[in-house]
């Protein structure tokens, strides 16, 4: 058991899945002598080698393309793409081919893709530096998707979707990437598919992910001064969803508030609490409630903390869910 920060936990992960599997392959721009931009992959091309540790030339769609030709000839890509709002020339490359050529090709063919994009803000980055895509990838049947909150999340989860045949978008918070965990990295992990009760409560659940699982538990903390016992859930997997351990929950509790950095129209704040609504509609006391980003393109640097879900804003959302 050390304490590690979650950049770090992602380079051990990715370094244990290369010694094991010698079919593993690392690709994208600036990953080798530089590390990448977040130096998540520092070390390991000196480690491993250039031909498991690829520098590519700038041009997303290329770097999928390539991973996707590299998992059909038996090999295990793990894509790093360098900041969220990059990741659109590589739409086409990631929807009509990567999600859907298990499926076309009646499961004959698998295709073992792991794309790292960092995600978020609060960072003070530039524009198209700071977005929160995940909405778009849920929504497209064929891929799974996964948000670490934690270093140990980070490592146990990454090394499941390297493992994993099915491809993966695997969004990292670039928030948390510097805080400190305790990670074991010989940890039984929980498997990828499922929620994670962080914080034991009695009469409100409180669900989130990545950066913001941070934000939901120094809101629950705040509340228990008050004598409310708020349970706190990161979701981990974003899709599949992990709706049944959030219904469990709620039907405890009887109140739910979700909360995202994506915008609120279309993201999946709406989708799980449709689930639970259905679900677990005679146990609920107060409408479910979402603490989201605004439905605007991400602002400039010096407004982002007044566009982001803060702690303020859900305590202000569980406070409305208590006064039903």
């Amino acid at each position: 058991m050390s304490t590690k920060p979650l950049a770090h936990a992602l380079n051990a992960g990715l370094r244990r899945e290369l010694e094991t599997d010698d079919k593993v392959l690392l690709i994208g721009q600036d990953i080798g002598a530089l590390g990448g931009v977040f130096r998540i992959t520092e070390g390991l091309q000196k480690d491993f080698g250039e031909d498991r540790v690829i520098t590519s030339p700038l041009g997303e769609a290329g770097i999928v393309g390539s991973a996707i030709g590299l998992a059909m000839a038996g090999y295990r890509p793990v894509c790093e793409i360098q900041f969220d709002g990059f990741v659109f020339p590589a739409m086409n490359q990631i929807i009509t081919q990567l999600a859907k050529y298990r499926h076309r090709s009646e499961g004959r063919v698998s295709l073992p893709v792991v794309i790292r994009i960092p995600v978020g803000g609060g960072i003070g980055a530039i524009e198209h530096h700071s977005e929160s895509p995940e909405s778009y990838f849920v929504h497209t049947p064929g891929l799974r998707v996964l948000c670490p909150s934690t270093p140990q999340e980070g490592y146990d989860l990454l090394r499941q979707a390297v493992r994993c045949d099915d491809p993966v978008v695997f969004l990292e918070p670039k928030k948390a990437y510097w805080g400190k965990g305790e990670l074991d990295l010989d940890a039984d992990p929980l498997p990828m598919d499922r929620a994670r009760v962080v914080r034991a409560g009695s009469d409100l659940t409180l669900v989130a992910y990545g950066a913001l699982v941070g934000t939901a538990l120094r809101a629950a903390a705040a509340l228990a001064e008050e004598g409310r016992d708020v349970e706190v859930i990161d979701l981990r997997s974003l899709s599949p969803i992990d709706d049944e351990t959030v219904v469990e929950s709620v039907r405890r509790t009887g109140r739910l508030v979700i909360a995202h950095e994506a915008s609120q129209t279309g993201g999946l704040g709406g989708e799980l609490a449709a689930r639970v609504q259905r679900a677990a509609f005679f146990e609920l006391e107060a409408p479910v409630l979402r603490v989201t980003g605004y439905d605007t393109p991400y602002p400039a640097s010096r407004l982002e903390e007044d566009w982001l879900p803060s702690t303020d804003r859900l305590l202000e959302a569980c406070d409305t869910s208590y006064a039903y």
